[in-house]
């Protein structure tokens, strides 16, 4: 058990929580302090004052969530939440200057993610509005539709619905039913929905507050389907009536986010003017002629979607923030909550310092900090993209793959992280009021909006099969022959077992060898990367065939590829979080911090090769030995991280306000302080009642002070006396036996004397008794032995 030093668990910038302490398993050697303050600096990032400025705003009660509502009244509190947000000007950092806002689509997005700590739903009622509706206007319409209806959408004065997502198609919004006909006749759009399962459903803002909606729908016009386009689309009158041909349901109670009215549409022939096109990407004109400036209607679609990413990299952002919170509750009440008496009789021990628990939360917390430096990464690149900087089609190619591949890991890991979290604290966890279930609540659907999480990593997928054939594109067949052997040649050799013998050879006898193969930088980006590379060979080895089959069996290929791609894009993206991570121990200038920090990278790579210990040892790639030392090492590194658990999780700078959990606020400690107390006075006291395991058959040894019984003292005589008796016991038993070894040979001697009829030999002189020091008999006196 590591060597900790118990403090509160609010620490002042830079204490570090094992100061003056040594690390359990580099004796004499001081364990480094983390910076707190200038570490949280570094986390805050490019956008710090924006995050300072929106948590300082929610620290107001009114824009807390309150869990004991009414999804009827949760709704209404959150539609005046929204209302306070537009007061502050909080939502409007993304858009053009000259419609109010700062053009800083970084800063909106940095300010977005921190609304979860008041409340998800309003969170995400946001995101509708402004995120998805607003942005569908200001990225896919024209300066006549901004000027038309953005300053009404930015002070809420237009509630909206983006309806995109159909009964029967979420993720394949490609193959969505609704269509918008064009009619020349009346220069006007017919939108319909021809089914029931084209209805739109899951939308925000649709069942009660909706005014209008950007519809997504099918583009028709003189009898051709251009594809998915977006359209306004007014929904309610000013009494919050539907208009006419707009009908919908209420989604009702929801499994989390019950603040949001997510409701049903549909449509019945609706006309709409031609200009309610929101037409960047493609036009139609007075005639019914079809233009764009993207002639492919792949890319087209692609293009116009891929505008829409800002959802996915601020739900990329929450998921991490989510996280945080819920370690900083956990890791805080592990560290005062206590359990059991392992090594004392007076003490329970501290959660955090057993080493199942380090192995739930830590690991989990390194995973954490991966998660933020890659969000980060993926922050700066979408506000080059978005504020016009860098805005090519490469980077928003990169940008689209990235996010895709972010969103899914993280909002995966928020789900299991704040699991969790809420039962590492038992009980306790599972109140209301101490965050955690509600939580877990709200963040359940965001595995599934802004796209299933299983379908992004199939689309990240592609892109790295995309890519992988593009470096081949120009080759000659001899260079392309020689890749095909030498990927022979390199099955051969990791799967005949040739480097695994060679690893065996080297780390034979000595497990440090192991270790130091593995803990090094260079070895755990080796071992992610290669895994990464071989998997997409492999699975782009098997799908060669695919373009010259015929559709169906073409499909009936990738299918049954289609678990090791998504496992492929999953690794991938597990590998841009741990170099993220990497990079992000550069901006650390603390030399203590960095160590730290360094100690949490490596507890991220090496959970990521044990995770795949598997695939490491069926490729080749890793010697059963090191395979074995994985644990040992993380338990190491574990042991190493605790004392700076919270510091690490302090470094969030999450005020008790944004946590709002009653066993992060200190509480426990000062229940264990009174339980600790009370027990000192009774001990004190002397009137402590007697363990029944503590009574002996014949002898007692109970607490001084019970009345008739022995005191501690005379139960030691008693037992020193017991143990002296013993030895003498033991003595008495030598002597007698080393008698007996010395009468053996005048034995022999007499019974060969009667034999031969001569008279037996005078007896030698009787041996002196062997007397021990202390018994009074003379030092060294000789003793006579038989030979």
């Amino acid at each position: 058990m590591t060597t900790t030093v118990d403090r509160p668990t609010t620490a002042g910038p830079g204490t570090g929580s094992a100061a003056g302490s040594t690390s359990a398993d580099r004796p004499g050697i001081p364990a480094p302090a983390v910076d707190v303050a200038a570490l949280g600096e570094v986390l805050l990032g490019r956008w710090a004052e924006v995050r300072r400025e929106t948590r300082r705003m929610l620290l107001d009660e009114r824009l807390h969530q309150q869990p004991n509502l009414t999804y009827q009244d949760h709704r209404e509190r959150v539609l005046g939440q929204l209302h306070l947000l537009v007061e502050q000007g909080t939502m409007s950092r993304g858009l053009p200057e000259e419609y109010g806002g700062n053009n800083d689509p970084g800063g909106n997005v940095s300010g977005f993610e921190e609304l979860l700590l008041g409340d998800p739903s309003m969170q995400i009622k946001a995101g509708v509005q402004w995120g998805l509706f607003g942005s569908a206007v200001l990225n896919l319409g024209t300066e006549e539709h901004h000027r038309r209806w953005l300053a009404d959408i930015r002070d809420l004065r237009i509630p909206g619905v983006f309806a995109m997502t159909e009964i029967g198609h979420g993720s394949d919004v490609a193959s969505i039913g609704t269509t918008a006909t064009y009619d020349p006749a009346t220069e006007e759009f017919e939108i319909h929905t021809p089914f029931t399962a084209a209805w739109k459903d899951y939308l925000g803002n649709a069942a009660v507050h909706g005014r209008a909606a950007v519809v997504f729908a099918q583009l028709i016009t003189l009898g051709v389907n251009h594809g998915v386009h977006a359209f306004w689309v007014d929904l309610r009158d000013e009494d919050g009536n539907f208009l006419p041909g707009v009908g919908g349901e209420d989604d009702g109670h929801k499994g989390g986010l019950n603040g949001i009215d997510n409701g049903r549409l549909h449509f019945t022939r609706v006309r709409i003017p031609r200009t309610h096109l929101l037409d960047k990407y493609g036009a139609v004109a007075a005639d019914g002629t079809y233009s764009s400036p993207i002639a492919s209607p792949g890319r087209r679609f692609f293009t116009m979607i891929g505008t829409l990413v800002q959802g996915r990299v601020s739900l990329d952002g929450a998921a991490v923030l989510a996280n945080k919170a819920a370690l900083s509750i956990a890791i805080r009440y592990g560290s005062e909550r206590r359990q059991f008496n392992a090594s004392s009789d007076i003490q329970e021990e501290v959660l955090m310092d057993y080493q199942q628990h380090q192995r739930r939360l830590l690991p989990r917390l390194a995973e954490t900090y991966a998660m933020h430096f890659a969000h980060q990464e993926l922050l700066h690149k979408y506000d080059d993209v978005f504020s016009g900087r860098e805005d090519t089609d490469e980077n928003r190619q990169d940008l689209e793959t990235l996010a895709a591949a972010l969103k899914a890991l993280s909002t995966w890991s928020a789900l299991d992280t704040v699991q969790e979290c809420r039962e590492a604290c038992g009980g306790a966890g599972f109140l209301t009021k101490n965050r955690l279930t509600s939580l877990r609540h709200d963040l359940d659907v965001y595995a599934t909006f802004e796209g299933d999480n299983t379908v992004l990593l199939q689309l990240v997928a592609k892109r790295l099969l995309s890519d992988w054939a593009d470096e081949f594109k120009h080759v000659d067949v001899g260079v392309m022959a020689r890749y095909v052997a030498g990927r022979a040649t390199e099955a051969t050799y990791h799967r005949s077992g040739l480097r695994k013998l060679g690893q065996a050879f080297r780390d034979t006898g000595d497990v440090r060898r192991s270790v130091n193969a593995l803990r090094e930088e260079s070895a755990q980006r080796a071992l992610l990367t290669d895994r990464v590379e071989t998997m997409v060979a492999e699975i782009a080895e098997n799908l060669r065939p695919s373009a010259k089959l015929p559709r169906a069996e073409a499909a009936a290929l990738f299918n049954e590829n289609q678990y090791k791609t998504i496992a492929a894009a999953r690794a991938h993206a597990e590998l841009l979080q741990w170099e993220a991570f990497t990079r992000g121990l550069e901006q650390v200038e603390d030399p203590g911090t960095r160590t730290v920090l360094t100690w949490l990278r490596d507890v991220f790579g090496l959970r990521l090769i044990e995770k795949n210990l598997a695939w490491y040892l069926a490729h080749g790639r890793l010697s059963m030995r090191r395979g074995r030392s994985l644990d040992e090492y993380i338990d190491r590194l574990l042991a190493r991280l605790r004392p700076h658990a919270l510091d690490l999780v302090a470094a969030f700078e999450l005020e008790p306000e944004h946590l709002r959990a009653e066993i992060a606020t200190g509480i426990e400690a000062r229940r264990q302080e009174e339980a600790a107390e009370h027990y000192r006075r009774l001990r004190a006291s002397g009137s402590a009642p007697v363990k029944e395991r503590a009574l002996r058959k014949d002898t007692a040894t109970p607490a001084a002070g019970a009345p008739g019984e022995k005191a501690p003292e005379e139960a030691r005589k008693e037992r020193r006396a017991e143990k002296q008796s013993e030895r003498r016991t033991e003595r008495r038993a030598e002597r007698q036996h080393e008698r007996r070894l010395a009468l053996k040979p005048r034995k022999l001697a007499a019974r060969r004397a009667a034999a031969s009829g001569e008279p037996a030999a005078e007896p030698a002189a009787k041996p002196a008794p062997e007397r021990s020091a202390g018994t009074g008999g003379a030092a060294g006196a000789p003793v006579t032995q038989g030979a």
